[in-house]
């Protein structure tokens, strides 16, 4: 079942590839003689079509692995998404990590009251210029819910600011069919055409299925949409340990697995070849209450365990870890974030949405905990690149030249490697005691939040023509005005 891939570095593998090996023939098992539920009705068909053992009475499609493997050999194995600046290109299977936002959150935590309230569309454009401005987040995944805006317009509205204000590339859930076809028409437009957009796609879409091994109506409509048009699509599924799949680690990879596969067969039956994105956003729920949670280590083993089976596939991968569960910006919202981020990076997540800015179980983001995290990740990410060694970097020509008692300080070997090898914080504090004390004895959320009024403070960048926002805005009535002026810095 493995194809070619790119060579990743794994430095966590918490399966064997004998235990991969045992749950893929599970899934296979489960897949045959169990079957899935097929509540959407042209979804139904498309399995009929091809091959599938189907029940219309129970709507339940059964299929064989020979079936399955000709249904997914069409998967690219890599699915680049576009930043709308060349820098910012994402290359998902090629071996590396990138980390992004998620959501989608409905409330904010509002600093220094550390109050929560509904969010609002202003929060959601200025999460994005926060975004646009921090070097570890490289993906600008729509975290948060305008509250005040009906449902029928969230799409456009979040879309349309993502576009606006970062050059990232952006990725969101969707609502209705028709706000799918409206965000297409904008890229299209901002892009300049439709086979632009096909060429370089800066937006793609998500499509979150419902566990354990169903496929429902709306976003089995929604997956088939989308795949057609021929948009960058993640799939993932979010079973819980102990509630909608198995208690045990080992169970919830078998549901984790077969549900992100019904979805991944779904999209190439919709459009064999189109851009599809293997998905998890598997977690647990507390076992005293059955409360989802969002941060548990559990988590981080099960998206990394994940990780290992994307790559077996030889799937691009859209994994979960960074949320916090905690109300506050305190010393949990930090090793929470840390762990399940480190657990799933070290592993070969290709994409880990949920990275950053994200607490309370998913549902309330902090703008300071973007900075915060944005810091971790950069650690994290020093982590992934592991140590280099060669000939230069063993330094045994340096070594030499110090000799015994000397100093490496001024030596060229150190000027030349000093900022590869060492990450140097940009929020975090280093000062002797006395110095930090002098300048006001600041904390990690005081600093945070002083580089969120600095990027606030600035004029925003539009990454969209003035004019070009105008002809949209007048197209689509139902955009909410972004207060912009055409003498705003353009990015």
């Amino acid at each position: 079942m493995e194809r070619d891939k790119t060579e990743q570095r794994q430095q966590y593998q918490p399966l064997t590839s004998q235990q991969i090996k045992l749950i893929h023939e599970t899934c296979m098992q489960v897949l045959e003689e169990v079957g899935f539920e097929v509540r959407s009705p042209e979804a139904f068909e498309l399995f009929d079509r091809n091959g599938a053992d189907v029940d219309r009475e129970k709507c339940v499609v059964r299929l064989k692995e020979k079936k399955i493997k000709e249904i997914i050999s069409t998967i690219p194995s890599q699915v680049t998404l576009y930043g709308r600046e060349p820098k910012h290109d994402v290359i998902l299977g090629a071996g590396n990590v990138y980390f992004g936002t998620g959501g989608t959150a409905l409330h904010m935590l509002d600093y220094p009251s550390e109050k929560r309230r509904p969010a609002n569309l202003q929060d959601l454009k200025d999460i994005i210029r926060i975004v646009d401005n921090l070097d570890y987040i490289h993906l600008m995944l729509l975290p948060t819910y305008p509250n005040e805006i009906r449902v029928e317009d969230v799409d456009i509205n979040r879309f349309f600011t993502g576009m606006m204000y970062t050059s990232k590339h952006v990725m969101g859930g969707i609502y209705t069919s028709k706000g799918i076809d409206d965000v297409i028409s904008i890229a299209e437009e901002v892009a300049g055409s439709a086979g632009a957009l096909r060429e370089k796609p800066f937006i793609s879409m998500i499509a979150c299925g419902i566990s354990p091994l169903r496929l429902d109506r709306k976003y089995g409509s929604f997956i088939i949409q989308i795949a057609r048009k021929g948009i960058p699509l993640a799939v993932p599924v979010e079973p819980l340990s102990g509630a909608t799949a198995p208690v045990t680690l080992a169970g919830t990879l078998v549901i984790q697995n077969c549900d992100a596969l019904i979805h991944m067969m779904l999209t190439q039956l919709a459009n064999p070849g189109s851009p599809a994105i293997y998905g998890s956003v598997a977690t647990s729920v507390s076992l005293q209450d059955i409360m989802y949670l969002g941060a548990p280590v559990e988590s981080g083993l099960i998206n990394a365990a994940t990780a290992q089976l994307a790559q077996f596939y030889g799937f691009p991968y859209y994994s979960t870890a960074g949320i916090s569960d905690t109300k506050t910006l305190d010393v949990q919202c930090g090793y929470e974030t840390t762990i399940n981020n480190l657990l799933v990076a070290l592993a070969g997540g290709d994409f880990i949405h949920d990275a950053a800015g994200l607490m309370e179980f998913a549902i309330t983001v902090s703008k300071e905990k973007l900075v915060i995290d944005n810091e971790i990740l950069g650690m994290v990410y020093r982590a992934v690149k592991g140590i280099e060694i060669n000939s230069d970097t063993l330094a045994f020509e340096t070594i030499r030249n110090v000799g015994p008692g000397g100093s490496f300080v001024a030596q060229r070997h150190t000027r030349k490697y000093m900022n590869k090898e060492h990450y140097t914080p940009t929020l975090s504090n280093r000062e002797r005691r006395e110095d930090w004390m002098n300048n006001g004895c600041s904390t990690t959320a005081e600093s945070a939040h002083k580089k969120v009024r600095e990027i606030l403070s600035e004029e925003p960048k539009l990454y969209i023509d003035p004019k070009l926002a105008g002809k949209i805005m007048n197209s689509f009535a139902n955009i909410r005005a972004n207060k912009f002026s055409t003498n705003t810095k353009q990015g």
